[in-house]
């Protein structure tokens, strides 16, 4: 009996031995989209009231851990009774990815921008619909993502046991929305961590410069969230593209992949901006 127990203790150690080595692999394997994901996020939860920030970025969190038990289910479904579905998904995801991404740009070059009085003035005015919208989009875009880890990560797994596979997906998918949402929360908090530092050292010594230092890293950091999530998007999107159609695979073999990538997600976003409009115009006069 005692040898039997201890059996199936070994044959557990065994398994979780083997998840460990391939959510090691899988998450070296999504490891730039996990970069992408956490300047996507980071932009999408920052632009709220101080006060606001962390119970948004908890909602936002919440959303993604609904994603993760809703994806990984239905990708390992698909993959095992359907699998070119994947690839029709991941498609129609970088297609929203672009689209989102294009917005963006052309929301910075042909909108008057809003100065910073304006933003909060606007968030007083109507706090529940502006958090609300832009927690619909965060989480609709992480969702995006998440597809696109789960997918990669599932693809590291595919000789492996079906056992294998649901633990490996399951941590890599923990790993992504805690490592991404806790780094994500450290930045919105900078500020703060940097008063608090200030006050601590009475504005005196090494503790006080660095609290100023992060006190006004925060707008610089902001601001450049902006600008890498945009990108971000984009390369997903590309990326999506170029993996996943055999013919933009194939094309323009000389030029360097993150050009290829960045300019095949432009190119989509601006098909796509330009379908919408051209939708929404014909709703209107409908």
């Amino acid at each position: 009996m005692a040898s039997g127990f201890f059996a199936i203790l070994d044959d557990i150690a065994a398994l979780m031995d083997d998840v460990a080595v391939a959510s090691k692999i899988a998450t070296r394997k999504t490891a730039g989209i996990l970069g992408d994901d956490l300047a996507v996020n980071a932009e999408k939860a920052t632009g709220f009231l101080a006060s606001r920030e962390l119970p948004v970025l908890w909602a936002i969190t919440k959303g993604s851990f609904l994603n993760k038990l809703i994806i990984v289910p239905v990708a390992l479904l698909l993959n095992a009774f359907f699998p070119a579905a994947i690839q029709v998904i991941l498609i129609l995801g970088g297609a929203y990815l672009a689209y989102e991404g294009v917005e963006k740009i052309i929301e910075f070059f042909f909108h008057r921008q809003k100065k910073g009085h304006e933003v909060i003035e606007e968030q007083r005015e109507q706090p529940d619909d502006a958090e609300k919208t832009k927690i619909r989009s965060a989480i609709t875009t992480d969702f995006i993502l998440s597809v696109e880890i789960v997918i990669i990560a599932l693809g590291t797994v595919l000789d492996k046991s079906l056992t294998i596979q649901i633990l490996t997906v399951s941590v890599v998918a923990l790993l992504a929305t805690v490592g991404v949402y806790g780094i994500v929360a450290l930045i919105v908090r900078m500020d703060d961590v940097g008063h608090r530092l200030i006050k601590y050292s009475n504005e005196k010594g090494w503790l006080s410069a660095l609290g100023k230092l992060l006190v006004k890293s925060l707008p610089i950091v902001i601001k450049s969230l902006a600008v890498i999530g945009t990108v971000a998007l984009l390369l997903v999107s590309g990326g999506i593209f170029v993996h996943n159609i055999d013919y933009f695979h194939h094309l323009l073999p000389a030029v360097p992949p993150i050009i290829k990538e960045l300019s095949f997600g432009l190119v989509a976003g601006l098909v796509v901006v330009a379908l919408v409009s051209v939708g929404k115009r014909i709703v209107r006069k409908g």
